[in-house]
């Protein structure tokens, strides 16, 4: 059905074909089976279009990239993206949806098969339900994708219809009162057409006090080989999330980083809650004018609705009446949030591919374009502490329930939304010299313009990010490369109105110089990967130490800071055997502010030399899996290192290492597993926040056991 000009759809449907089959099935296949000339793997993937945008071998790429597999996700029982930090070198939770990446904050550098578009964009958490694999790329990305912190950038390539026969149901029970259910279907449903059908459904109470969460999503897709050279992928998706008790904060603790009340601690209320709808409708049309030249463009559009109400923690109260309020008077004010969000998004991207040869020079050459669209609305009304009805809580006799949100006397904080515009273009030459040298060089333009429909104020902005890379092979087997970037991130129209009549602020920009090496072992069962890095981040936005507040003239905002981040990283993901599978990592990080001003959250002494919170020197992840064939059964162990942080104000964050190991058996067409999460129920923050919010607790142990038939 797919000729040789079709490489890398036949790659992706091969990939659907074998990703699914049970342990045993992929056991008895491994020897015979071929996908691009190498056996059927589990964890390792060495080929991937992340960091170039054209299928690349991951050895020859000039940069520290990981895919995790699909495989893995299975294995982990991963539900959502926090399950698998463990496996990504360099990232730890700093909150919510948000990650530390090579120690810089990043909430937004989210991407879904190559293009903007989260649907769990703000507060919740990407599900893992309709996602194939997660691809990893460290370091800027702005020279392919735009705009962006310069710690790196995730992409989810989403599972998609295919010619396989395949049905797959999945039953999952576990502690916590946690129980759901999924339906995966594939099929040809002609010689050129092919469809997925999907539904996901899960429950769960929380550890935290007043909180659950309620997850939904159906899919369906269809594939249309509209000729041999001409491939149209579709796909419609829904899901609803309804978090209860949300937005879930810190628990209190001391500057030690010690909990000072049980990590099940929420100042929430039971009727508080999250809730989330949204919609995405993508189509991604292929097509080969001929053997070297391809064009491949993706549209993606997506309507979200976030509707939330909780009860922010906010100042103590001085309940001993001796003029001080702090932690001693054991209870807080509060304020009562009722928000709603909505993002109206659309997004396309076009990349033209041409191969060429000049002499010895073999030439792989892109050249693209990418526009987002956002358009935002935003409603907020707030009632803050007993002047408006809102009760206090004592935190350590909690006294929920005496607080009535509907006697609240509510002021509307008059905000609304934004309009933002994204538009870019780019080129990339990758060029290989002989069969031991290869350059990739490119150049990107960037045009961003917002406007703040609350106060009518918008502002646009413009830059170039370059990227030049060189990679040397010695042998087959082994690369050594240096590669400079640069990253590009436009300022918000907010912040840009605190310095109208001062002048605009300058985007942030990040310069990354990286040099690693790649090594593949055993015959290419094993690939590992050794990067050092550093990173400067310039024209970082602080607040200006002169300012007296508002009407004095003096602006609020300076790019007067920058940070910097110096480390290495070393990965290792192998298949040893059709038994034994492994992927291991480490990662140590520096992160310190260069320059810097009084009062800025994100450090703990606020000025030069201090460190970024929840940014982690050192961080170590391990899963290993054993297949038991004998018994038709595998065991897998894993872990997670995370060393010292501090929080936004300071604060101490505990070091933490926890275990987890999963069970699983395979009954003929049903495979049983059984998966524990914190083994041995360590009590431990993930990271810190606010003094007044404290550190976001880790879980305890949690147990979830999965049944899957294959029919």
């Amino acid at each position: 059905m797919f000729n040789s000009r079709y490489l890398p759809f036949s790659i992706t449907a091969a990939l659907s074909v074998f990703s699914h089959l049970s342990y045993a099935q992929q056991n008895e296949n491994i020897e015979t089976i071929e996908v691009t000339g190498r056996a059927q793997q589990f964890y390792l993937e060495t080929q991937s279009k992340i960091g170039t945008k054209t299928n690349l071998d991951l050895i020859k790429l000039p940069q520290s990239a990981q895919v995790l597999t699909e495989q893995l996700i299975i294995d982990q029982a991963a539900r959502d993206i926090t399950d698998l930090y463990r496996s990504i070198a360099g990232v730890s939770e700093y909150s919510y949806s948000g990650v530390t990446f090579r120690g810089f904050r990043d909430d937004e550098n989210v991407f879904y098969d190559g293009v903007r578009g989260d649907p769990y964009s703000g507060f919740g958490v990407p599900q893992l339900f309709n996602v194939e694999r997660v691809e990893v790329l460290k370091g800027p990305a702005s020279a392919l994708y735009g705009g962006g912190e310069p710690g790196g950038m995730i992409n989810y390539v989403t599972k998609k219809p295919s010619y396989t026969q395949k049905r797959e149901l999945k039953l999952t029970l576990g502690n916590f009162n946690t129980r759901g259910a999924s339906l995966d279907m594939t099929g040809g449903l002609s010689d050129t057409m092919a469809y997925r059908l999907g539904g996901f459904y899960e429950k769960q109470d929380s550890f935290r006090n007043n909180a659950d969460s309620a997850n939904t999503e159906l899919t369906g897709g269809l594939l249309f080989d509209l000729s041999d050279s001409t491939t149209l992928t579709t796909s419609i998706d829904y899901i609803k999330q309804d978090l209860g008790g949300n937005r879930l904060r810190g628990v209190p603790v001391d500057d030690n980083g010690n909990f000072l009340i049980d990590p099940s601690y929420n100042a929430n209320e039971s009727f508080d809650y999250q809730d989330m709808e949204a919609w995405v409708l993508q189509a991604e049309l292929s097509h080969y004018f001929s053997d070297d030249f391809s064009l491949s463009t993706t549209f993606r559009y997506m309507d979200n609705e976030r509707d939330q109400a909780y009860h922010e923690s906010q100042s103590w109260v001085d309940v001993n009446g001796d003029g001080v309020a702090n932690i001693d008077d054991e209870t807080i004010k509060r304020e009562y949030r009722k928000q709603f969000r909505a993002n109206k998004e659309a997004s396309v991207t076009t990349d033209f591919v041409y191969n060429f040869g000049q002499g010895q020079l073999a030439h792989q050459f892109l050249f693209g374009g990418d526009y987002h669209t956002v358009d935002t609305e935003y409603d907020y009304l707030r009632a803050r502490y007993e002047a408006d009805g809102v009760a206090n809580l004592n935190i350590f006799n909690l006294n929920y329930g005496e607080t009535d949100p509907s006697t609240y006397n509510l002021t509307d904080m008059n905000r609304d939304g934004v309009d933002t515009d994204r538009f870019g273009i780019y080129v990339q030459d990758v060029i290989s010299i002989g069969e031991q040298w290869a350059v990739i060089a490119g150049l990107r333009y960037d045009y961003f313009k917002e406007l703040n429909k609350e106060t009518g104020f918008s502002y646009s902005d413009n830059g170039v990010t370059p990227r030049v890379a060189v990679t040397y092979q010695p042998v087959e087997n082994t690369s050594v490369y240096i590669n400079y970037s640069e990253s590009f991130n436009p300022t918000s129209s907010g912040d840009q109105e605190d310095v109208v009549g001062e002048g605009n602020l300058d985007p942030e920009t990040g310069k990354q110089t990286e040099l690693g090496m790649k090594n593949q072992w055993l015959d290419g069962k094993i690939m590992s990967t050794f990067a050092v890095y550093q990173i400067n981040k310039q024209n970082v936005v602080m607040s200006n130490p002169d300012d007296t507040g508002v009407g004095d003239g003096i602006t609020a905002l300076l790019n007067i800071g920058e940070v910097e981040s110096r480390g290495f990283e070393t990965t290792l993901v192998g298949d040893l055997s059709e038994y034994w599978t492994i992927t291991a990592n480490y990662a140590y990080n520096d992160t310190v502010v260069v320059e810097g001003a009084l009062g800025e959250i994100f450090s703990d002494t606020f000025g030069d030399g201090s460190r970024f919170a929840n940014a982690p020197r050192h961080q170590a992840g391990l899963w290993s899996r054993f297949w038991l064939d004998s018994i038709n059964s595998s065991i897998a162990f894993g872990a997670n290192y995370v060393s010292e942080q501090v929080s936004s104000d300071g604060q101490k964050v505990k070091p933490f290492t926890v275990f987890d190991m999963s069970w699983t058996s395979r009954f003929d067409d049903v495979l049983l597993s059984v998966n524990i999460n914190n083994l041995f129920d360590k009590e431990y923050a993930v990271s810190g926040f606010s003094e007044r919010n404290g550190h976001f607790p880790g879980s305890p142990r949690e147990i979830v056991g999965q049944i899957t038939y294959k029919f």
